[in-house]
């Protein structure tokens, strides 16, 4: 996997914003109020389809120079730094819905008892790692 790409983003001026699209990867449409904001965006939905299209192990295209044509457009180019991304999205929470007895959810409740970091603490000992909640556990000492 690469840690860095560059990709050219065509900005469509409209009365309204602008309008964001990679032609190379043509599921990334995005948009923006005005140019900071669709840079801004432009650069988040690039990564995040790259990141998709790494995860589902599909092919991710070579960029290609891309000239406009319409007087309301114009090349911007996007970077994507990939290693950032890929550990912003190894670590986010994500939330999983857990059934108890209600006399033991009422306890915990009663004892402010934070159930989140419970069931971390609780996985990370059932898997053998250290604990150390909010912090990256890379793929590899996952073992399985």
């Amino acid at each position: 996997m690469k840690e860095k790409y560059l990709y050219s983003a065509i900005f469509e001026y409209a009365e309204d914003g602008i309008n964001v699209s990679f032609p190379d990867l043509p599921e990334a449409l995005t948009c923006g109020d005005n140019t900071e904001e669709a840079l801004r965006m432009a650069k988040e939905c690039l990564e995040l389809t790259i990141y998709g299209r790494e995860e589902d192990g599909e092919d991710i295209p070579t960029p290609s120079r891309i000239k406009s044509t319409k007087e309301n457009e114009s090349v911007v180019l996007i970077e994507a730094y990939m290693p950032t991304v890929r550990m912003e999205m190894e670590n986010k929470a994500v939330k999983k819905m857990v059934s108890l007895p209600h006399w033991l959810a009422n306890q915990a409740q009663d004892r402010k008892i934070n159930l989140s970091k419970t069931l971390q603490a609780a996985l990370y000992q059932q898997m053998n790692l250290p604990f150390a909640p909010q912090k990256r556990k890379p793929k590899q000492l996952i073992k399985k």
